[in-house]
């Protein structure tokens, strides 16, 4: 089946009705960032939520030079914190290493956790060692998923020094929390690492003991 040509979508972009506006958004996948971008402005407005949701998110994966500094200024200002927090992922989709200061930015200035959350994700999501600091922070949050995305992320900037702060999760009560430690691990090869995973291979919970499994076989422990 043939795609729609970027004429087509462009025009379904102007439908008032909204189904179609979103068919359209979602062929545009099949269309080059340079193309699509420009098209993806037609909607970042949109009067349903949704659509600009799904416009936001596109943004994370077309990357043009246009990309980043939309994502910024939805970040920083849009008034719906749903997408402040989509454009806090595209961020750490796009992979561009200035996203790290709006993302620390918006982690400590956003009052919204869902935000907060998106932003520690995706500093995980660009590796960036500048990104250390606010992650060490978020694991004294109350909300226990800005815990884990703070954990998960510590093991994907592979920030050694970080081990022993987040050692203390090894007996937290939420399984989640243990099982994203586990993962983490298997990120910071270290004597502590292997011997915190060993003690989490005999976790009550069967995605623990398997997260730590796995984590010593990718560390060669095993």
């Amino acid at each position: 089946m043939a795609h729609p040509s970027t004429e087509e979508i462009s025009a379904q972009l102007d439908s008032p009705n909204s189904r179609d506006r979103m068919v359209a958004l979602a062929q545009l996948r099949h269309v080059p960032a340079v193309e699509a971008v420009p098209l993806i402005k037609k909607v970042l407005d949109d009067e349903i939520l949704q659509i600009r949701s799904m416009a936001v998110f596109a943004l994370g994966i077309k990357h043009t030079d246009e990309c980043y500094p939309i994502l910024v200024r939805l970040l920083e200002t849009d008034a719906d914190y749903g997408i402040r927090a989509d454009a806090a992922g595209a961020l750490g989709y796009l992979g561009d290493p200035r996203g790290v200061e709006p993302l620390i930015r918006a982690f400590y200035e956003d009052t919204e956790w869902l935000v907060r959350f998106s932003a520690a994700v995706s500093l995980g999501n660009l590796k960036d060692p500048r990104a250390r600091q606010v992650l060490l922070q978020a694991l004294d949050s109350d909300e226990i998923v800005i815990q884990q995305a703070a954990i998960a992320a510590i093991g994907e900037i592979r920030d050694l020094e970080a081990i022993e702060p987040i050692l203390r999760f090894a007996q937290a009560e939420d399984w989640l929390v243990r099982q994203r430690l586990a993962e983490a691990l298997g990120n910071l090869p270290s004597p502590k690492s292997v011997s915190a995973l060993k003690y989490m291979e005999k976790d009550n919970h069967f995605q623990v003991a398997e997260a730590a499994r796995i984590s010593l076989q990718r560390l060669g422990e095993n």
